[in-house]
């Protein structure tokens, strides 16, 4: 690794258990993603020290991230990972369960930090800014960096448009009608006008991920990290998500797709990523890596998903 290079490094060992359970960790990815209150829990350093807080730019994200390692309880799951994200466009990670794809994701909004026994190397800037700086707050990279998981995370007890105005209200501090006309416009965008006063339970599993698109859109984050977003649905609902996913690529939008989807990586990524083992095998052109690849792991991979 390049030693003029940011590094970043930390343990958390304040907690009593080394590894949450589902549930914690559930409920750490809902509040974290939107909750300003939960302060970053891995000590970070940097290299670059800044006087003023962090502004993150204005502009649409461009996210660039170089010889980033991970470890969590000691054990390597990341090695050397390099991608660059560019301004509106779409970037697709690829690669078996476990390769470290979600791990990579989390660590691109700083999510990680909700893991105990979690260290790392490396750097990521968004914008050309380090969001690992001391002077910069997890919860503000969360803000500009917006993420969809794999099994939705709305509040079960509030309604659909409860759920996309509490991060507007309560993190971002905009009025409550402002709110829900940014929300009732969104879920426009997704297709579920007419849902607002629903409560999860009563939607479909293509339904709540839409809900959970919407809620992330209501933040203006200047790109949207997807955790394989239809990975949790019944097969005749992930069409209609990846719809969205298409139209807001379309409209501009930076976005990081973890998914397994290979037709959506073909079609719609401007660039694909094959992870192996916490490795980058392969990366370039969708339409030339998923058709002509030249790793002989990727084409084994390929052969069992297509």
């Amino acid at each position: 690794m390049n030693t003029t290079q940011t590094k970043i490094r930390g343990r958390n060992s304040d907690a009593e258990e080394s590894v949450p359970t589902s549930n914690q960790r559930k409920n750490e990815d809902v509040m974290t993603s939107i909750d300003s209150t939960q302060e970053p829990r891995l000590v970070a350093s940097s290299a670059k020290v800044q006087s003023n807080a962090v502004s993150l730019g204005v502009e649409a994200g461009e996210l660039v991230a170089k010889g980033v390692c991970a470890w969590f309880s000691g054990r390597l799951v990341l090695a050397d990972v390099d991608l660059e994200m560019e301004r509106k466009k779409v970037t697709a990670l690829i690669g078996p369960s476990g390769c470290g794809k979600s791990t990579f994701l989390r660590i691109l909004n700083r999510m990680h930090e909700t893991i105990n026994g979690a260290e790392l190397a490396g750097s990521v800037e968004l914008n050309g800014e380090d969001i690992y700086s001391p002077q910069q707050r997890a919860t503000t990279v969360r803000r500009h960096i917006g993420m969809v998981f794999q099994r939705f995370n709305l509040f079960a007890h509030m309604n659909v448009l409860d759920n996309i105005t509490v991060g507007q209200t309560k993190v971002k501090g905009i009025s409550e009608e402002v709110a829900i006309g940014k929300a009732r416009v969104l879920l426009e965008r997704v297709g579920l006008s007419g849902k607002e006063k629903n409560y999860p339970s009563q939607l479909s599993g293509g339904q709540q991920q839409r809900v959970a698109i919407a809620r992330a859109l209501a933040m203006e984050p200047k790109l949207m990290l997807f955790d394989e977003p239809t990975s949790a649905l019944d097969p005749e609902l992930v069409g209609e998500v990846l719809d969205v996913m298409k139209d807001l690529a379309r409209s501009g939008m930076t976005m990081v797709v973890v998914t397994h989807e290979m037709n959506f990586a073909r079609e719609v990524a401007n660039s694909v990523y094959f992870l192996d083992q916490g490795v980058i095998e392969e990366s370039g052109d969708p339409r030339q890596v998923l058709i002509s690849p030249s790793s002989d792991r990727l084409k084994l991979f390929l052969s069992k998903v297509l």
